[in-house]
């Protein structure tokens, strides 16, 4: 087998491999078979490598490289005195997770498998290999050439309102009607996918794995199926699309993790037409071997996209109206740009910096930097949410991973009635006190309502539950919901973390996924954002492990 072929077997077996280590926390040595190296490597690109990096370099999560994990004979000391972490420290980590942020792994792995890991992130990282465009090309399968799809929509689905629902473990997007809370279809997709994007005309639903595989599913089908895809990588997180007047559904790009560059492809086949690498200099002027791809969006006031490097720093302006004479603006922000959303008026992005703990706001229309705001510890905002404050006017909001508030900050506007707010834009106007570990905000136009989740708190009984705000009192949350008990499922030592509110298209509807196990009973606990009451549960064998759910209305439109 060739090297890249050992790595792919490594990363993407799906076979389970035995393990030679002890059963309990602290037993075994560093030392790890070829087999066990192999599940190693399949455990942290499922598990770690999003927030610690391939190169283990660090972003989101720590660093670990072995300077910093492995313990030497010789005592060696880190900075600032304290000792390397260790088999043991390493374990406990792992297991019972940090008020930083990171999860508990000890209801999602075995004893054996933490003691395993604590190892292997004590051996010195592989280098993956590169993925060329040949490599791009070669994996691009037409399953519905155009000429042979619907000229019209083929099913009686009210499209505005379906639910692009993540399920995550199994490599599958459920479609489900928000009308009927029906699965209409369930789609083989990449695995873990990561987030579902809409085309222009809200037609074709853009669908980005971890493992780089890219599909495209269209709506108008009789029952809406894959019919193109392509692996831009190893590993990814982020598509959109072409959405500015006159480029509609041409395009889409998506951006790797692994290897650290773009792909800009055809928006109705995915036909590979350019890739472009992210690698160079950090904002402060350091190399960088692994500059990821996080987050893109569609500009709406030029042909553009906002596609952000997440170890440089750098937010890239790349234009679109001349894919083979590619222009790209570069605005230098803060390191480790992740994920963010538009404010009200679509002319500002804003994207978190979180290990620097700094929003960075990009004005589209000027190409220019507007703002870096310094925030609390760890902003991890999904997309945002917009709102006029009672006091403070136009408002954006983010959650914290690690810290125990959501931060407001003032945006700009042009209407006239928002102007006594200008001496307010871009400054941190309240922070209202939440619990660590929240991955997403959400409100609505139509709202009253602001929610926000907290998945990653090491509490159980937090983890399981979300806060709701009534916006004309954001001193305390109008009520914390329990989604766990309130979805009638039985109740299990594991966590059934709360994730990821997600609005209705007539904003009357919230949708919560109540992730559990692989082998744990699912479900999404639909609320009545009026009356805060349990609507629906949504329960199905096939609906394994569900996380993120998108709107294909509010998709397209980014309304949140």
């Amino acid at each position: 087998m060739t090297r890249r072929g050992i790595w792919y077997a490594g990363f993407f077996a799906l076979a389970a491999l035995p393990l030679t280590i002890g059963s309990a926390f602290g037993q075994g040595t560093t030392a790890l078979t070829a087999e066990e190296k192999a599940q190693a490597k399949k455990i942290y690109f499922e598990r770690c490598a999003g927030c610690h990096g391939v190169l283990r370099k660090g972003a989101t999560g720590k660093n670990l490289e072995p300077h910093w994990t492995k313990t030497l004979k010789d005592g060696t000391k880190l900075e600032g005195g304290t000792t390397k972490l260790g088999t043991g420290r390493l374990e406990k980590i792992i297991g019972y997770g940090t008020e930083g942020g990171m999860v508990n792994f000890d209801d999602i792995l075995t004893k054996e498998e933490i003691n395993l890991m604590a190892r292997y992130i004590q051996e010195t990282p592989d280098v993956p290999p590169e993925y060329s465009f040949k490599e791009t090309l070669d994996s691009w399968k037409v399953i519905v050439p155009v000429e042979q799809r619907p000229k019209k929509q083929m099913n009686n689905i009210n499209l505005k309102n379906v639910f692009s629902v993540t399920l995550r473990d199994t490599g599958e997007v459920a479609l489900i009607d928000g009308d009927t809370k029906e699965i209409r279809s369930i789609v083989k997709t990449g695995y873990a996918v990561h987030i579902s994007r809409l085309s222009a005309s809200g037609r074709y639903v853009y669908v980005i794995g971890r493992d780089g595989r890219l599909s495209l599913i269209d709506l108008w089908m009789e029952k809406p199926a894959v019919v193109a895809e392509v692996k831009i990588g190893f590993d990814a997180r982020s598509v959109d699309t072409s959405k500015f007047k006159g480029f509609e559904d041409k395009y889409a790009v998506a951006g790797s993790y692994w290897p650290p560059q773009y792909v800009i492809m055809d928006g109705d086949t995915l036909k590979p037409r350019k890739v472009v690498g992210t690698r160079g200099m950090t904002v402060d002027g350091e190399y960088h071997p692994e500059p990821r791809v996080a987050s893109i969006v569609a500009s709406f006031t030029k042909p553009e996209w906002v596609i952000n490097i997440k170890e440089t720093g750098q937010i890239l302006l790349v234009d679109y109206s001349d894919i083979e004479n590619l222009k790209t603006t570069t605005i230098g922000s803060a390191k480790f740009l992740h994920d963010g959303g538009w404010d009200a008026s679509k002319r500002y992005f804003l994207v978190a910096a979180n290990a620097s703990n700094k929003i960075a706001a990009v004005d589209t229309k000027t190409g220019k930097l507007a703002a870096l705001v310094d925030v609390a510890k760890i902003p991890h905002p999904g997309r945002g949410a917009n709102f006029v404050h009672p006091k403070f006017g136009p408002v954006w909001a983010t959650g914290h991973l690690g810290a125990d508030v959501v931060t407001l900050i003032s945006t700009p506007s042009e209407e006239k009635q928002y102007a006594k707010y200008k001496d307010n834009n871009w400054k941190v106007v309240q922070e209202i006190k939440h619990v660590p570990g929240n991955l997403f905000v959400k409100t609505h136009p139509k709202s009253k309502h602001f929610w926000a989740d907290s998945p990653q708190n090491p509490d159980k009984d937090l983890a399981e539950s979300v806060a709701v705000w009534d916006m004309a009192d954001l001193s305390k949350p109008k009520a914390i919901l329990n989604v766990a008990k309130d979805s009638g499922l039985p109740e299990t030592k594991a966590v059934k973390r709360a994730v990821h509110p997600e609005y209705s298209a007539d904003g009357k509807e919230v949708w919560i996924s109540l992730w559990g196990g692989k082998t744990d009973q699912s479900a999404i606990v639909v609320y009545d954002d009026a009356t805060l009451k349990v609507k629906k549960v949504i329960t199905d064998p096939k609906m394994i492990t569900p996380t993120g759910k998108f709107n294909v209305y509010n998709t397209q439109h980014d309304i949140y």
